[in-house]
């Protein structure tokens, strides 16, 4: 009899346990949903504008010659309107629509979902997602949605789950945040914790800033050069990124004020002596250096791959890439 009411009672406090931690997400949810659709106003009220002005302009630029056959034939007295007559309104049986895209912008942007398509395959050794990595240096800029999906592909992978798990069971072992209980009680918040920072410095840093600021928020692997020079540029990689378009390289603000964005946030469900300012900045901070190891091992990883597993990620572009740097190197010396 004592044995089942404990058998109940666990059963209990586990079913608390995970529902608090589902409220918790559901609330990080909620609020990334509200900042993507605030985010996404201005650009409504652009497409709704903007072909209000292009009305505007061409009905004042009209000529003589399309004009309608009951203005030509106004009487000359009456032909001369006053300096202070106003333009008529727009008809409200005129429905305006944005204009569609040109050829050359649709191209692009089915050209990007497929090479985004293509990423969402890769993972390390199988396992690990490898999403926001990029094989190829002239890839196609994403739109805001394509970004947004991206990061969010990537925040609710399992492994990032797993992850989690992992990263609580650390936490739980070392008891390095006295704030939270111990046993399955602290365990479960910790792993709450754990992902509610994955999932908020993935979508804000990796998702709505980048759509805002119109940065890629991928890592473009180099793939060739020197050891010195390739690992120079990883770490360069976690504090600059390239601009939408222009693919001119510019400082990553999006990941790095995503990163102290995501710690400020923590503060809502972090105890006390776990959250502050000052905390705030550092933990952003190290969030930030650990995305140029992460940035790294990225980079190297397809030269594990074909060294341990005889597997290329990159299908052949590091070695057409190594090709070429030696053509052109044998080109300056002659």
């Amino acid at each position: 009899m004592f044995r089942h009411c404990r058998i109940k009672f666990s059963i209990v406090r586990w079913a608390i346990l995970i529902s608090g931690v589902i409220v918790r997400i559901s609330r990080i949810w909620l609020l990334t949903l509200a900042t993507i659709a605030l985010a996404a106003a201005p650009l409504r009220a652009e497409e709704i504008n903007a072909p209000h002005s292009r009305w505007q302009d061409d009905s004042q630029n009209a000529t003589p010659d399309t004009q309608s056959p009951a203005v030509a034939d106004k009487k000359p007295e009456t032909a001369h309107a006053p300096e202070s007559a106003t333009p008529n309104p727009v008809p409200s049986n005129i429905q305006l629509t944005p204009a569609p895209a040109t050829p050359s912008e649709q191209s692009q942007r089915e050209k990007a979902e497929q090479q985004l398509k293509a990423q969402e395959k890769q993972r390390v050794l199988g396992v690990v997602p490898s999403f926001n990595v990029s094989y190829l240096n002239d890839a196609a800029s994403l739109t805001r949605t394509q970004k947004i999906r991206l990061a969010f592909r990537s925040s609710v992978d399992p492994v990032t789950f797993g992850v989690a798990l992992v990263v609580a069971g650390y936490h739980e072992a070392d008891n390095d945040q006295s704030g939270f209980p111990w046993g399955a009680k602290g365990y479960g918040e910790r792993a709450g914790a754990a992902y509610l920072d994955t999932f908020s410095s993935n979508m804000i840093g990796n998702g709505i800033l980048p759509a805002l600021l119109h940065q890629d928020p991928r890592y473009f692997r180099l793939g060739h050069g020197s050891k010195t020079h390739r690992v120079l540029y990883a770490a360069a990689m976690a504090v600059v990124c390239k601009h939408d378009n222009t693919g001119k390289w510019e400082p990553n603000y999006s990941n790095i004020a995503g990163n102290i964005a995501s710690g400020a946030l923590s503060n809502l469900y972090y105890p006390g002596n776990n959250s502050g300012v000052g905390l705030t900045i550092s933990n952003g901070m190290i969030v930030t250096a650990e995305g140029a190891f992460g940035a790294m091992f990225q980079e190297f990883w397809p030269d594990i791959s074909r060294k341990l597993f005889h597997k290329d990620p990159t299908q052949g572009r590091d070695a057409a890439a190594t090709a070429a740097d030696s053509a052109k190197q044998k080109g300056e010396k002659q």
